[in-house]
This record gives structure tokens, sequence and C-alpha cells, in this order.
């Protein structure tokens, strides 16, 4: 899970991320996109992600939520779904899946301090 500001608008960092998702990978999809408009300038968009990780053996989700209600955009990830079995130990498939969001807005995170 990582939250992190970013300098960009909130379609800009949703598109950056699902085509890094999309793109740069054979099995990531996309299962579902959510937006609310909570007025011109402020709104939230959820994506939800999937790819398979064969470390993991099986297919991973990753959510991420994307903000500008405090006056900055504000991204959340969290990935799951990841591993086998009572404990779900992934091999680190979930956290790799969720720096795929890291790295496609990686010149745009700037530093957060108050979340």
């Amino acid at each position: 899970m990582a939250t992190f500001y970013v300098t960009v608008d909130v379609q800009t960092a949703a598109n950056l991320v699902s085509d890094e998702i999309l793109n740069g990978s054979v099995t990531g999809e996309m299962i579902d996109c959510y937006g609310i408009q909570t007025d011109d300038a402020h709104g939230v968009i959820v994506q939800v992600f999937e790819k398979h990780y064969y470390r993991a053996g099986n297919r991973l989700t990753l959510t991420v939520t994307i903000d500008n209600l405090r006056g900055k955009t504000v991204v959340h990830t969290v990935g799951g779904g990841g591993g086998e079995g009572f404990f779900r130990f992934d091999w680190g498939a979930a956290e790799s899946f969720e720096e795929v969001a890291q790295k496609a807005l990686k010149p745009y995170i700037v530093p957060c301090h108050d979340l």
C-alpha cells in the first residue's frame, strides 16, 4: 500500500497509470474504472487492474484511487489477491504491482509530509 502526491491532474495521472499497466505488460488489464466529479475542479477516479504474476502463481489486483479533494492530487495504491493457501505469501508480487503505478508517475511525485 502506498500513498503519494503528484503534480499532474487526476485524469492525467489515471491515464499514465493505465497506459503503463495496459501497454507495459502482456497480462495487465483494467477490470473497472469509476470516476466522480464533485465540482468543476475536484474529483476522484478509482481504477482496478488485474495482472498475472508467475511468481505468485495467480492473478493479482491493483486498486488505484486518485483524487484532488484536498486541493492536491493524491494517489493511493493497494495490491492484493496474491499467494496461495492460508498464509497468502506472494513472493512480493503485490508490492511489485503497486510499484508499476509509482513508476508511471515517478516524474511527477512530490514529497508528502501531511498524509
